[in-house]
């Protein structure tokens, strides 16, 4: 089975990003062990935000095994991140 990482990026300073942890929560509920969820603090993990090219909060990727499979902009629904990692699992 790949391997799927959901990485947030995230500030502790950014509301909607706050918005995103329920949602997040919602979606490892539904998939268990079958994703790992990485919450990243971009003011704390500089390298990272800037490997991934993080200009914005909250900005979510979806990593199936290494490599960046989708990426969002903001508040991502629990609908749409759902769909996109059924798609990464397969």
């Amino acid at each position: 089975m790949s391997k799927v990482v959901l990485m947030d990026f995230f500030a502790e300073w950014c509301g909607p990003c706050k918005m995103q942890d329920p949602i997040n929560e919602e979606i490892k509920k539904k998939f268990g062990d079958k994703i790992e969820i990485k919450k990243v603090d971009v003011d704390t993990n500089f390298e990272l935000a800037s490997k991934f090219t993080i200009h914005a909060v909250p900005t979510l990727i979806l990593e199936k095994d290494g490599a960046v499979f989708k990426r969002y902009t903001g508040v991502t629904s629990a609908k749409v991140l759902e769909a996109d990692i059924n798609a990464a699992l397969k």
